[in-house]
């Protein structure tokens, strides 16, 4: 049986983990979906990486000392030259792939044609593919510097990364682009990627509902604030609202489909967030109440 297309986006979700640039994510996304629609299956096995995580790679091979913490590990081969800190996936800037056999049960980690498609859809995206460098051939890997250097992102400096013009982006996301715009006067750009002020948006979206159901007095500005996190309501299964549409595009954005975006909170969302919550490793009782929102906006 052929692996679903659904499948590899929420693995990839999965593998990508938290921290990762917005449009960085975005653009890994569709890239695994590009590659579906021409027969290549592939999937993403790494993205945002913590320091103690770089550290742990940078300690296989040899002796390192990070922080006070010793992280050798001389029984593994050398898989890394970044330190932490030197890796653009410590920015959530970079991801890794491979390219996975029809049925979706086996990684297959040969650079043939495929491979070499995959990487040229992903720099038809923005990225730059390890591949093509000189000194050090890293073929699983993709990154967006926003040119900016490992010591200009250590020293805080944030990198300005645009979607890219070749993409088309997702019309679930231009469609909830467009409602954000109508119904809660936001004015965000219809581009199909879930970036900052998609998010944003979402947020003023939350924030004017539960004002206008809840009489919560929140100020409407966007942001992710303790007493908008504070004043979130727990939403069940049969609920019937735009906050269960809020609930149901949020979870999109993190590639979890709830189904037909419509407000009802049938046996599609409920899914969707039962998933999504186990990815998160929060608790999964398939209710939407604060923890779970503060995962999708904090």
């Amino acid at each position: 049986m052929k692996v679903g297309l659904r499948t590899l986006l929420e693995r990839s979700v999965k593998k990508m983990g938290k921290g990762m640039n917005p449009i960085v994510k975005a653009a890994a996304l569709e890239m695994v979906e590009r590659a579906y629609n021409e027969g290549i299956y592939v999937q993403i096995s790494a993205g945002y990486r913590s320091l103690e995580e770089q550290a742990s790679l940078y300690g296989q091979g040899r002796v390192y000392i990070y922080n006070g913490k010793n992280y050798s590990n001389l029984a593994k081969p050398n898989v890394t030259n970044a330190k932490p800190g030197q890796s653009y996936h410590n920015y959530g800037l970079a991801i890794d792939f491979f390219i996975v056999s029809d049925d979706g049960k086996k990684a297959i980690w040969t650079v043939n044609s495929k491979w070499q498609r995959v990487a040229a859809i992903g720099k038809e995206l923005g990225f730059i593919w390890g591949g093509d460098w000189s000194s050090f051939k890293d073929y699983p890997h993709l990154e967006m510097t926003g040119g900016l250097s490992y010591k200009q992102l250590q020293a805080g400096k944030n990198p300005h990364i645009t979607s890219p013009k070749t993409s088309k982006g997702d019309n679930h996301i231009i469609s909830i682009q467009k409602t954000l715009n109508v119904r809660y006067e936001t004015n965000i750009e219809c581009d199909g990627f879930y970036g900052p002020k998609t998010r944003m948006a979402l947020i003023i979206g939350l924030q004017t509902e539960l004002n206008k159901q809840f009489n919560k007095k929140l100020v409407v500005d966007g942001k992710w604030g303790p007493k908008t996190k504070n004043a979130t309501v727990t939403i069940k299964k049969g609920a019937s609202c735009n906050i269960t549409w809020i609930l149901q595009a949020a979870l999109y954005m993190k590639g979890f489909n709830p189904g037909t975006l419509d407000g009802e909170f049938g046996e599609n969302t409920e899914m969707a967030l039962y998933k999504y919550q186990k990815a998160s490793r929060i608790s999964a009782d398939k209710l939407a109440g604060k923890v779970t929102w503060n995962e999708l906006f904090a």
